[in-house]
């Protein structure tokens, strides 16, 4: 079983979706959407779960255009058995309090670019990953890729899946027009 997190479903579901920028190169990830189409046709093959947290779905749901769009995201996630909605619940509920209570205790001040439901959600998304035993999650989220990482549960960013393979292509061979042979 794995965690997508939003910034990786919208890549899924939403063909308009702006891929994240290579960190190398600054510009739009090169074959975002079919590196994310190739990653559920692998995970689906191995019969691996998709578990879609449940804050991660309100995320992708917020930024869902129109109600057809919502209702098409929702149907998708509904009729295939790659993925499975998981709330966020008591067990998940005292798990980020456990994450917070680290914070606290370190007196970690948040940073400009977080905000505390940022936070919120990212630690939701973790916990719910934690609580039920994913060590895997997919996310273009720096902040919430390190707090996972810090929690025991590898991080992969979409920049880090492979390409999909290129079709093999047939080598053109010149005729030599005078002896009608090959070079």
């Amino acid at each position: 079983m794995v965690v997508m997190d939003a910034s990786t479903l919208l890549l899924l579901f939403d063909p308009q979706a702006r891929p994240p920028k290579d960190e190398t190169t600054g510009q739009p990830l090169e074959k975002c959407r079919e590196r994310i189409d190739l990653l559920v046709q692998d995970l689906s093959e191995q019969k691996t779960v998709i578990l879609i947290p449940t804050p991660a779905l309100s995320e992708i749901l917020i930024v869902s255009k129109t109600d057809a769009d919502k209702a098409q995201i929702i149907a998708a996630i509904s009729k295939s058995r790659v993925f499975r909605v998981q709330p966020f619940d008591e067990a998940a509920a005292i798990e980020v309090a456990k994450l917070t209570d680290v914070d606290i205790q370190s007196n970690r001040e948040l940073s400009p670019v977080e905000t505390k439901a940022k936070i919120k959600y990212d630690r939701q998304i973790i916990a719910i990953a934690k609580v039920n035993g994913v060590k895997m999650i997919y996310s273009d989220d720096t902040a919430l890729c390190k707090k996972a990482s810090a929690n025991g549960i590898t991080a992969i960013k979409t920049s880090e899946l492979p390409f999909p393979q290129e079709p093999p292509q047939l080598e053109l061979q010149l005729i030599n027009r005078e002896n009608g042979t090959g070079q």
